[in-house]
């Protein structure tokens, strides 16, 4: 069964791609370095894996909390955990810096 096409989405001035155009193609790791330059091409194709690194990454830590203050906080729903850091942060505004 072939698919029919959404009207609406069909642009007669970018047809779609055929097997010769395929046949023609060429990975980018062998074309950027042409079209660009080999420093360039290199930063483009080099792998970035995961989520870009934090100036302050925040840090694990176990903590022991009363029930019913993490019940409040998990009652809300996903996220509590960016709340618990929330509301710390709040108290920490409007508190003297504890110094040891």
């Amino acid at each position: 069964m072939t698919r029919k096409p959404n009207a609406e989405l069909v642009d007669d001035d970018v047809p779609e791609l055929g097997q010769e155009w395929f046949a023609k193609a060429r990975p980018a790791a062998e074309v950027l370095p042409r079209l660009m330059g080999p420093k360039i091409a290199g930063e483009l194709l080099r792998p970035r894996r995961g989520r870009p690194a934090l100036d302050e990454p925040k840090l694990h830590v176990n903590i022991r909390l009363d029930a019913d203050i993490l019940r409040a906080f998990k009652s809300k729903g996903p996220g509590w955990q960016t709340k618990v850091n929330a509301a710390l942060r709040d108290w920490l505004a409007s508190h003297a810096p504890y110094d040891a």
